[in-house]
């Protein structure tokens, strides 16, 4: 598909995972993309640029530069995120500060940084990376999916927002993924591979979800023929936010 063609795409935390796949998808679509990341190291045809999303005066300079490099910004792809472990008693409050900061206000900075640019576009599109945690209850993640919950509300209310500038705002929201994040999680359980076997069972499909699976959703909701699509999330989570299968015996 050639559906990208001509349009500019900043990807935040683009160097890996989900942002990485993204990044690869939109330029295989057309796209002319910068990637937003604290190492920024990313193959061509995909531009790099250091960027802190907790730090607002590193934001406005990136987006500046990619912008500059780029001739504007159609689409912003807001995927830069950290995790976080634990039930309420878990993390400090500096941690709390923390995660909050890059993972809701990094967000909120990115877009902000991006609007003017936005806003000159006939083809804005922003989506946000969220997770099934913004609307399941899952174990020791309390501090985590306060975040995604946030990210949840703020993308409807952005969408919301901005309709009169003619920007859509969605999000997407992953089940457990097969990415590094995961992968250093796995690695640090006692026993690996029943961890790995019970985030995948708790998936009804069976399996974790690839990069590659979010990546085709996020395209989706930015591509320009998804036009009348905006204050929505949607799910690649192997159906566990709508699925309740029968235990099999």
């Amino acid at each position: 598909m050639t559906d990208f063609d001509g349009l500019r795409a900043v990807v935040t935390g683009g160097a890996s995972g989900i942002g990485l796949a993204t990044a690869s998808l939109l330029a295989a679509r057309g796209a002319r993309v910068a990637v937003l990341d604290l190492n920024p190291e990313v193959p061509a045809p995909l531009r790099g640029f250091r960027c802190d999303v907790s730090d607002d005066g590193s934001v406005t300079s990136a987006v500046s530069a990619a912008a500059a490099e780029l001739g504007g910004v159609d689409v912003l792809v807001n995927n830069a995120g950290i995790g976080a472990q634990g039930d309420v008693t878990a993390n400090s409050d500096d941690e709390w500060h923390r995660v909050l900061d890059v993972n809701v206000v990094g967000m909120a900075r990115m877009t902000r940084a991006a609007l003017p640019h936005l806003r000159a576009s006939a083809a804005a599109a922003v989506v946000n990376t969220c997770s099934i945690a913004a609307v399941q209850g899952l174990p020791n993640r309390v501090l985590y999916s306060a975040s995604k919950g946030a990210v949840y509300s703020l993308t409807l209310a952005m969408a919301t927002d901005h309709l009169d500038d003619g920007i859509r705002i969605n999000c997407v929201c992953p089940g457990t993924a097969d990415t590094p994040w995961v992968g250093r999680l796995l690695d640090a359980a006692d026993d690996p591979e029943a961890e790995r076997a019970a985030l995948a069972a708790r998936q009804p499909m069976g399996r974790l979800v690839t990069a590659d699976e979010v990546a085709q959703a996020i395209a989706y909701l930015a591509s320009p023929l998804s036009s009348s699509t905006t204050g929505t999330a949607l799910s690649v989570d192997g159906g566990m936010y709508g699925l309740r299968p029968r235990p099999k015996t």
